[in-house]
């Protein structure tokens, strides 16, 4: 209750419609919780495959964004629901770990959540559920490591770590240019990784995009490329084994820190002024040209006097680059990014076998390309496409083939995909549930059921009647005792997935697993939803 006045000064009272509010409690709660899991499963089960559809998503600017990647539908989308956030949440980890599998991780949770659903209406109270949940999941887990295969590759044998990369493009929109995009992929990752530590650092390797061309003209640099040209239109446009002298400092006469002011009163004065701001130019030009530097990148600008002294006097310059690119160059050419003019030395200069200035288009669209590095361990990938959506879809599609090729690197075990690995997990978990007499056993048997529905989700998308062969490639797998039967989403003719070079990684399929059954247990614990309003 709450006192408030008109605009006359009199009283009276607000009462808030408290009684014909109901707060969620017990199964009801549990349901409500469910039932939000499963809508964001829902919007996420159509994508699934490589035949799975695209989102476009709308934010409220108006940019429009068209995807099938998991994580990027969860992430734009305007979710309020608590547990829904809880869904986006757990793409968003699955992103962050492995950086492949965002949305059949969802899609899994949300199989999960629809036999909870079933065996709480049967009456089996949700802790039980949670920790049968728990013993398949720990199943499951140990039937992958039981049933993957080591691959082994090298810097000369890359084609292990291509084909895997080339199912993870296959759901993608880029899936015509797999091949090429997940070769590009692998030689970018092959570029920085560490192969004795099994480590591989992928804030080395940039992906830029400009629109423009194709799909097929995207190429990998080994190198750096920014999007800036040469400040002056007369520097030379390609520079030869260049020496670059990377800058923090502006070409500019310095400030004084506190208010200041000039008087000019004469035409002797300003040409002092003049002349010593000129001699102040030439000092920082001769520092750079003694030091042997052919090419300067600076972060902050120079005005057009800079600019026309540097360009009488043949050094090329650069101005406006970012810090992270800097880094990035800094990086590539073993060079040191220098904060002031008396600390350039000869040491501290990049080197590069080859800075050109490249067009594009019949725009005056130019990047600046810096390759043959003296140090390598720096890379980018540079797409073309139609127009912007594509690009940034493609983006998306090469993060997830620079993860899996990571991954691969820390632990080169694989997993058969279509559907296989879940297949082979869900018999082997129905076949461990006999051994617990307790309710857990509804649970276990429950979970095996769900492991079904990512491979009758794949079959679904690909328009195969989806009980139908799940039941067919079930059968197969029992009989024949092989995990590698999958479903045959590209209508090949076999349902050997080793035979279709479709794999996936151990890890990335292992924490699929186990992040949709913590998140699932989560939620099954939720029986009171209490909102501001209650209290």
């Amino acid at each position: 209750m709450a006192l408030a006045f008109d605009e006359y000064g009199r009283p009276f009272i607000i009462l808030k419609e408290q009684d014909q509010k109901t707060r969620l409690r017990g199964l009801e709660a549990q349901k409500a919780n469910i039932s939000a899991g499963k809508a964001v499963a829902r919007i996420l089960r159509t994508s699934l495959g490589p035949k799975g559809m695209d989102k476009m998503l709308q934010s409220p600017d108006g940019d429009v964004t068209i995807t099938n990647d998991g994580a990027t539908i969860l992430e734009q989308m305007d979710v309020d629901n608590q547990i829904a956030k809880l869904m986006v949440e757990l793409s968003r980890s699955q992103d962050y770990e492995i950086g492949d599998g965002t949305t059949g991780v969802v899609v899994m949770a949300g199989a999960l959540l629809e036999q909870a659903e079933h065996l709480l209406e049967r009456g089996i109270h949700p802790i039980r559920i949670a920790e049968g949940y728990e013993m398949a999941s720990r199943m499951a887990v140990e039937h992958l490591d039981h049933i993957a295969q080591k691959f082994d590759f090298g810097p000369t044998n890359i084609e292990p770590l291509v084909q895997t990369c080339m199912t993870t493009l296959s759901s993608k929109i880029v899936n015509r240019c797999k091949r090429p995009l997940a070769e590009i992929s692998v030689k970018a990752v092959l570029s920085v990784a560490d192969l004795e530590r099994k480590d591989v650092n992928l804030d080395l390797i940039k992906v830029e995009g400009k629109v423009g061309g194709k799909l097929e003209d995207t190429e990998l640099i080994y190198g750096i490329t920014v999007d800036k040209d040469m400040s002056h239109p007369q520097m030379p446009k390609q520079i030869q084994d260049a020496k670059i002298a990377i800058l923090t400092c502006p070409f500019e006469p310095p400030k004084p820190k506190t208010k200041h002011k000039v008087d000019i009163d004469t035409v002797e004065k300003f040409q002092t002024l003049r002349q010593q701001e000129q001699k102040y130019f030439d000092d920082m030009v001769q520092k750079c040209k003694d030091v042997g530097a052919t090419l300067v990148i600076c972060q902050w600008g120079f005005d057009d006097e800079a600019n026309h002294l540097l360009m009488h006097r043949n050094l090329p310059a650069v101005r406006w680059v970012g810090g992270v690119e800097l880094e990035l160059i800094a990086i590539a050419t073993g060079g040191r990014i220098v904060p002031r003019f008396q600390e350039l030395t000869p040491e501290k200069l990049g080197r590069a076998g080859l800075v050109r200035e490249k067009s594009f288009g019949t725009t005056k669209d130019k990047m600046l390309y810096i390759e043959h590095c003296a140090n390598s361990r720096a890379v980018t990938i540079f797409i073309r496409g139609g127009n912007k959506m594509m690009i940034e879809e493609t983006k998306r599609s090469i993060h997830d083939a620079l993860c899996v090729a990571r991954n691969l690197i820390r632990n080169n075990s694989i997993v058969y995909g279509g559907g296989s690995a879940e297949i082979s997990c869900s018999i082997a978990v129905e076949a461990a549930a006999d051994k617990y007499p307790g309710v857990e056993q509804y649970a276990i048997r429950a979970f095996a059921d769900a492991l079904d529905s990512v491979p009758m989700a794949l079959a679904e998308n690909s328009g195969l009647q989806p009980i139908e062969t799940l039941s067919a490639v079930k059968s197969q797998q029992i009989k024949e005792n092989n995990p590698h039967f999958g479903i045959d989403c590209n209508d090949v003719g076999t349902n050997d997935m080793r035979e279709q070079n479709v794999f996936e990684t151990l890890i990335g399929k292992q924490q699929q697993i186990l992040l949709a059954t913590q998140v699932v247990k989560m939620i099954l614990k939720i029986d009171d939803v209490i909102s501001p309003s209650d209290y």
